[in-house]
């Protein structure tokens, strides 16, 4: 095994350049509230529901702010108990949230009817997130001048520019809103997405003809999967086809594999960085992960072994990533030591977050620390608390 996680202790960052200043990473999107069966029973059969926050971009900044990193969240949420409750889980965890844009108490908040499964059923989702407040977050709302002062780092979902075709409006608000927040950001402020293309949202066609040139123009930091770029652009990796990739007829990657598809996306997209989750499902209950990075200097990481999880719940598992794939480039900068630690400390945060319930990472620097030195030196000791 390789020592790499010997060389951080993230524990002892020293965060003072962060002091006193604004956000330094910023991101908005919309939260949706998951409505998940507290008795195990169908979706259709419970009675008794446990209600959670879900969504992409709101994850990723808890996990900063509880790193320490100070992070703001902008949405639109209805003027309601459940906005409100929105608002006040996202304070609790130290995340700004001066940002967010107030509906009508009567527009509808998104929600996420989840159903957990176990092997051999899967778990099901349904989305009711059509004409939701935050589906029409618009330029002219926010301003975003004063949100991203002091941003060194914003970022974005493709989820959400998915949710105006979902909707049927002709105007897409939410690009709309990004690309004024783009002309607004200080120069020196990195743009980062994750494609998180959703089919029940958009077709294939629909998602490309927006994303392309979004990402082309706009961000430097590009988070992905293999699946997500077979299915939406016929990107092959190295010895898989994109057809195999689809049909999920796929092996061991070999670095080559992985460093000919991140190249591709790089040359196709001008990216600075291109970063991608793996996944292998075993089961339901039981799943292996890894990630890789390259930039556009050639530098390439890649997670030193694939590691299983017992999963909780896997929701807000790639989210989490995300937070601490940011939480290296942030506290180390856009280079390869960066993205060393980023990797490091995202792959630990993430499994430590999906034997949780629910996709809010609610993990710790010193745990996460932890499994960063036991994935080298071992063990299995009780944690003293």
């Amino acid at each position: 095994m390789s020592d790499q996680a010997l060389k951080w202790d993230i524990t002892k960052d020293d965060l003072s350049e962060f002091t006193n200043k604004g956000s330094a990473f910023v991101t908005f999107g919309e939260t949706m509230l998951r409505d998940t069966p507290a008795d195990m029973q169908r979706a259709e059969m419970t009675n008794i529901i446990h209600i959670a926050f879900a969504g992409s971009e709101y994850t990723l900044a808890m996990l900063l702010a509880r790193f320490g990193i100070p992070s703001a969240y902008i949405t639109r949420v209805p003027d309601n108990p459940y906005g409100w409750l929105l608002r006040d889980t996202a304070r609790g965890q130290g995340i700004n949230t001066d940002h967010i844009v107030w509906a009508p108490k009567a527009e509808p908040i998104g929600r996420f009817i989840y159903e957990i499964g176990r092997t051999p059923r899967k778990n099901t989702g349904w989305y009711q997130r059509m004409y939701s407040a935050a589906s029409r977050l618009d330029a002219g709302m926010v301003d975003w001048e004063a949100a991203l002062k002091d941003c060194l780092l914003f970022h974005t979902s493709g989820i959400s520019f998915g949710l105006a075709t979902h909707s049927g409006y002709e105007h897409n608000h939410l690009l709309y809103a990004f690309e004024e927040a783009i002309s607004a950001k200080p120069a020196d402020c990195w743009v980062g997405m994750d494609f998180n293309y959703r089919g029940t949202l958009w077709t294939k066609e629909q998602c490309a003809e927006v994303m392309t040139p979004l990402i082309q123009n706009y961000v430097d930091i590009f988070i992905t999967t293999i699946e997500d770029m077979a299915k939406i652009y016929g990107f092959g990796c190295g010895q898989y086809s994109a057809d195999q990739i689809v049909k999920g007829d796929i092996g061991h990657l070999e670095d080559d594999d992985i460093k000919a598809f991140t190249h591709e996306i790089s040359e196709r997209f001008e990216t600075k960085i291109v970063a991608i989750t793996i996944r292998y499902p075993d089961t339901f209950e039981q799943h292996r992960w890894e990630t890789a990075v390259m930039d556009a200097n050639g530098f390439y990481f890649r997670s030193p072994a694939v590691k299983p999880i017992v999963l909780m719940d896997r929701l807000g598992g790639g989210d989490t990533w995300n937070g601490g794939f940011y939480y290296g480039l942030l506290t180390e900068g856009l280079n390869p030591d960066g993205i060393e630690k980023g990797i490091l400390v995202g792959d630990a945060a993430t499994r430590l977050k999906q034997t949780l319930m629910f996709d809010l990472p609610i993990v710790t620097k010193v745990e996460t620390q932890a499994l960063m030195k036991a994935d080298v030196m071992g063990g299995g000791k009780r944690t003293a608390r």
